[in-house]
């Protein structure tokens, strides 16, 4: 202990006796009059016109994709998908050119003005931060991607975008829902097809509690199997459970199968509903009173 003690005592004294240069001691805090210095009006004119110049580039570019990736069904989900990583990667360098390349600040004035618009922006919009940092997990994370259908409590749909502080989804009904990125981070989110485009689809149908389930089952698989929706590399599932409704007892009957497009969902229920129980009346399986 004795010994560890002497060589630390001559570590510090040698360390203290180190002149220590000029380039690497700590510099001086910027003065807020030079921030002024290196903004002229010609700077921010080139600023606006760059930072327009960028916006109609980015929508231009952003409405292309999403052109070809709606030209193809089997890219569609994977095109979209990278439309926002791409966005926020060409604003960043967009960013960084304008200040680079425009303002050129000496690198401590650049360090004491992000620090004073991280304070500011910290206490001012604490619920935007949480939406954008919301938003760059999304990106990271990708527990959905654009072009996935979602659940979100009552909203079910389609994402059609994925921003920093909110994403949109559209549902069956073609209403659009802004929710903010916290809210999807904080909450459970069903994800019907996790970045694949064929999804599984529960089509039910309401059938008397004395029906030939035998038959029944035997026509919802046929009627599945011709449709023009279905994807035939997944199994057809027909399920019956009993359900009691005004206190009247029926057989709900379920059609799990998978459709070649998730935007094929309500079509196929449609179908199948249409089909089967036009199967059922022409055999006389079921009556029409029985639909009463």
């Amino acid at each position: 202990m004795k010994l560890l003690f002497i060589l630390s005592l001559l570590c510090l004294q040698t360390l203290l006796a180190i002149e220590i240069p000029e380039t690497l001691k700590t510099p001086e805090t910027a003065s807020p009059l030079e921030f002024f210095s290196i903004i002229s009006w010609s700077n921010i004119l080139w600023t606006i016109f760059l930072f327009t110049i960028s916006y109609f580039f980015m929508q231009i570019l952003t409405k292309t994709l999403i052109f070809f990736a709606e030209k193809s069904s089997r890219l569609r989900i994977t095109i979209k998908s990278l439309i926002p990583i791409l966005r926020i990667g060409l604003w960043t360098i967009i960013i960084v050119l304008i200040i680079k390349v425009i303002y050129n600040p000496p690198v401590e004035m650049l360090m004491t003005a992000l620090a004073s618009v991280a304070i500011a922006v910290g206490f001012a919009a604490q619920d935007l931060l949480k939406n954008i940092f919301g938003g760059l997990m999304l990106l990271f994370d990708r527990p959905f991607k654009v072009g996935d259908k979602i659940g979100l409590g009552e909203y079910y749909g389609e994402v059609i975008n994925i921003g920093l502080r909110t994403t949109r989804i559209v549902t069956d009904d073609d209403s659009v829902i802004v929710i903010p990125n916290m809210d999807l981070m904080n909450r459970s989110v069903s994800n019907t097809n996790a970045g694949e485009l064929y999804c599984q689809v529960v089509a039910d149908i309401a059938l008397p509690i004395d029906i030939d389930t035998q038959r029944v089952r035997k026509i919802a698989i046929e009627a599945a199997q011709v449709s023009k929706y279905i994807y035939l590399n997944k199994p057809i599932v027909v399920l019956f459970s009993n359900k009691i409704y005004q206190r009247k007892s029926f057989l709900n009957m379920q059609i799990k199968a998978y459709v070649m497009d998730i935007r094929y969902e309500c079509a196929f229920k449609s179908d199948m509903t249409e089909i089967v129980l036009r199967e059922l009346l022409k055999q006389k399986i079921l009556d029409k009173g029985d639909l009463e």
